[in-house]
């Protein structure tokens, strides 16, 4: 296993999904490998250790979505460390949860509270899990990402082509997501697409957060009514744009949060749900995804069941 995992950190390679677009590779660097002294960043763009689509880069260049970069950073404590911290548990989740698998893809059910890729406070996260997994499969990339408290439908390529494929689907907006969040209060009927640009702006505690800013990158959702309860709604998100928590943001601005939303809910609407015995989660589902299928040319459909303690929260309110 310390094999596997030696493998995987020494071949850093990332491939940039549409959250991770549009910024400076020396801002990308510095915010991804804290640890390392940015005069080291710099110098490995300078000298063209680093590449991306197996090119030489400038600091300045803006980062595309479905660019391949390649990172020769080596981190052997990172190694030593982590190969002690494997959850098992979250092993068997991710087993447990495949939707679809061939040759080319695999589609999983996220459980909510995982995180995609391991960090800060994270031992493993879903890639560097699944790569443990399947050692044979010696490209394992992510298509899409999902928010760690967001469960779901999350696709993996298992082909470098096949990732290109898919990111193409994206950029041309042929991939169709529809996410199940519980809202608080009256959906309004007539509330059927919100559009509103989104911002990105500085870390509070380390963590992203975003804002409704006229300055901000123009997104939009498309809403319909799936229950209604006497003090919250079920609702289906369907995201036209991909931006960093725009079902979140966009709820919360129209003053129906998701529930259990710590960043853009409301507290004093949460706190009697909070009192249950049921876990403590983010009550949006990544419900069904669509799109061509790379090799085979078909279009498919795939729905991931929502969580038993999503479920619970339905059956309580």
């Amino acid at each position: 296993m310390k094999n596997d995992i030696k493998k995987i950190t020494y071949n850093n390679t990332i491939t940039i999904t549409e959250d991770k677009a549009e910024q400076r590779i020396d801002n990308f660097l510095i915010k991804n490998y804290k640890k390392i002294p940015k005069s080291a960043l710099y110098k490995i763009i300078r000298t063209g250790k680093l590449k991306i689509n197996k090119k030489k880069v400038k600091p300045q260049y803006k980062l595309k979505i479905g660019d391949y970069i390649y990172i020769p950073i080596k981190k052997s404590e990172d190694i030593k460390n982590t190969s002690q911290k494997i959850n098992i548990k979250i092993i068997q989740n991710i087993s447990n949860n495949i939707l679809y698998e061939d040759k080319y893809l695999l589609v999983i059910n996220k459980e909510c509270g995982i995180a995609v890729h391991g960090g800060s406070g994270i031992n493993l996260g879903i890639i560097e899990t699944i790569r443990i997994l399947k050692p044979k499969n010696h490209f394992l990339e992510l298509v899409h990402r999902l928010d760690r408290g967001t469960s779901g439908v999350l696709i993996l390529a298992k082909k470098r082509s096949i990732l290109r494929h898919l990111n193409q689907q994206l950029r041309k907006k042929k991939i169709k997501k529809n996410y199940l969040a519980l809202v608080h209060g009256i959906w309004p009927i007539e509330k059927k697409k919100i559009s509103a640009p989104i911002l990105k702006i500085n870390k509070i505690n380390s963590k992203n957060i975003v804002e409704i800013n006229k300055k901000g990158k123009q997104s939009e959702t498309y809403f319909s009514i799936q229950h209604q309860y006497r003090d919250h709604t079920l609702i289906k998100a369907a995201p036209i744009t991909g931006r960093t928590h725009q079902i979140r943001i966009h709820t919360a601005y129209i003053g129906h949060p998701i529930v259990l939303d710590k960043k853009y809910g409301k507290k004093e609407l949460d706190y009697k749900i909070k009192r249950t015995h049921i876990k403590n989660r983010l009550l949006l589902h990544a419900n069904d995804i669509t799109f061509i299928h790379p090799y085979y040319k078909k279009q498919m459909t795939i729905v991931a069941p929502l969580e038993n303690n999503f479920k619970k929260y339905l059956n309580i309110i």
